[in-house]
């Protein structure tokens, strides 16, 4: 059955198209979003949603989505859609970061024109039939000092217009590199730094606990006289009651303000100032952006329904569609393992350590990772995903950690799993073959080749004469047929331990009889979701 997808906000009929060109079922009600108990009633029915910014998916809408396995957001602000809740219900949250990136970084560029020659109070002015030519002195942008809080997508393409305009550019993000810096032509500086030298001030950084009111009364004291001050990215980035007061003592000379920190902004302590210039969040509102954004989204969401590739995704590392082939046998590879591990340890796991080895090492851990928590976690809870998996995980205080490391052994790729409970420690390993099958190929630190199988029985027990009949005579009398048997050992005499790849489950009265002969420590049946 192809996925279904509702649409509840406005997009372009191409966009729409492209769900169905795509083999995806689309539903195109760009007014439900305004309706949140009719978008509640049905829900359930969609395997994804498009949305735009009038649709605010609750924590009440994700609980009612039961089918639900990907939210787009046609642009970059997700602030109407509560991720954590997505999170912990599995449902991947992607946008569309870099379709309007182009058309916000035009918008504050226009927005510092505006302020630096107070154009809307000069119209405003000449079309009421005054002519005052001496009221409006602006300052010019060439030669100034263009200080950039946020350095990345958005914030480059400021950096590069200014640079056009023969600004000198100074930059504070924490994540831009000195390379990418001098790439740039801008300077990097700490944000006191910056503050003391810039003439205007332009932020492109999200709305984060760490970048709340980051402009504030002690940061303007900070700043040089007349400075000008322009937020295209999110409202409460700079706290506006105190930068009214700054602009009102003339300390700050003008602001430009596309967002605000609440909105829709009926009133704001910024609104009425002298060479303050407002609009209503148009930082994406142009005919080429809107399109883009919603092109994008539709080719992300059917990609990922249909391929399974994950793109641009705020809650879950990203899969391309062209290393999904190669990646996903080793996702399969990674739940099973972690499944192992999840239904053989029966006290708290502490930590978990996943070891990429050789090849495999180069691909994207993250989200074998993810998968790998995924299986481990699944023996206890069974709705988990690679999405919800590492909130879990945290969750039950599981500490999981990563190691790559080059070919050291006889295997291309290997991936190998260690927990840790608070009474052993256990590992499991395996690699997927040229077939794309996962085996597991080490338990306990004992080598053995073993297929993977939907039904199976692990043992541990002393190596002795004995075990492979007994094996054969139970689940012979039981009527279960036994598909592959794998041994192993780690020396005559010694641990060994014996997987059994079975036709049908073994029932309570087969496992009793095993550990009633005596000579098994532990017989435990596994379940394993294969194709």
């Amino acid at each position: 059955m192809a996925p279904r997808v509702l649409v509840s906000d406005a997009l372009s009929e191409t966009a729409v198209d492209i769900f169905r060109r795509n083999g995806v079922e689309v539903d195109y009600m760009p007014d439900l979003g305004k309706d949140k108990e009719q978008l509640l009633a049905v829900i359930d029915k969609y395997d994804g949603l498009a949305i735009r910014s009038a649709t605010k998916v609750t924590e009440k809408i994700i609980e009612a989505a039961t089918n639900l396995k990907v939210i787009g957001r046609a642009g970059i602000g997700v602030d109407n859609v509560d991720i954590p809740a997505a999170s912990r219900k599995g449902i991947i949250v992607m946008n569309t970061p870099f379709g309007n990136s182009i058309t916000t970084a035009e918008h504050a560029i226009a927005l510092m024109f505006a302020v630096a020659r107070q154009l809307p109070a000069a119209d405003a002015s000449t079309q009421a039939g005054k002519w005052e030519k001496n009221r409006f002195m602006g300052v010019e942008i060439t030669g100034k000092t263009l200080g950039l809080i946020g350095c990345g997508n958005i914030g480059s393409i400021v950096a590069s217009r200014a640079r056009g305009l023969r600004m000198r550019v100074v930059a504070y993000d924490p994540f831009l590199s000195q390379e990418r810096a001098d790439e740039l032509g801008v300077e990097k500086a700490e944000l006191d730094t910056l503050f003391e030298k810039a003439d205007f001030i332009t932020l492109h950084v999200p709305l984060t606990d760490k970048t709340r009111n980051v402009i504030d009364a002690a940061a303007i004291a900070k700043m040089k006289d007349g400075v000008r001050i322009i937020n295209c990215a999110r409202g409460g980035l700079v706290v506006e009651a105190d930068l009214a007061e700054a602009i009102k003592s003339g300390k700050v000379a003008g602001a430009g303000f596309d967002v605000f920190e609440v909105e829709p902004a009926k009133e704001s302590p910024l609104f009425g100032l002298p060479n303050v210039v407002c609009t209503p969040h148009l930082g994406a509102s142009t005919t080429e952006a809107q399109e883009n954004v919603a092109l994008q989204v539709a080719e992300q969401m059917s990609d990922y329904l249909i391929n399974g590739a994950v793109t641009n995704a705020l809650n879950m590392p990203s899969i391309s569609a062209d290393e999904a082939p190669k990646l996903l046998p080793f996702v399969k590879l990674a739940e099973h393992l972690g499944a192992f591990a999840g239904q053989v340890t029966e006290t708290p796991i502490q930590k978990i350590e996943i070891i990429y080895d050789g090849g495999v090492a180069t691909m994207n851990t993250k989200a074998l990772t993810s998968a790998a928590v995924a299986g481990l976690i699944k023996s206890q809870v069974s709705d988990v995903n690679m999405v919800s998996a590492p909130i879990m995980a945290k969750e039950r205080g599981i500490q999981v950690s990563e190691t790559t490391q080059g070919k050291s052994g006889v295997f291309d790729s290997y991936i190998k799993i260690v927990v840790t409970t608070e009474r052993q420690t256990r590992s499991v390993a395996g690699t997927v073959f040229s077939d794309g099958k996962p085996r597991f190929i080490q338990i306990k630190g004992i080598n053995l080749d073993a297929e993977i199988g939907r039904h199976m029985i692990y043992t541990t027990n002393n190596d002795v004469p004995g075990i492979i009949g007994t094996l054969g005579t139970v689940f012979g009398e039981t009527g279960v047929n036994i598909a592959n048997f794998q041994l192993g050992r780690d020396a005559p005499g010694g641990n060994a331990i014996a997987l059994l790849y079975l036709d049908a489950p073994a029932d309570e009265a087969a496992l009793k009889k095993l550990l009633a002969s005596g000579l098994f420590m532990q017989a435990k049946p596994l379940v394993f979701e294969v194709a």
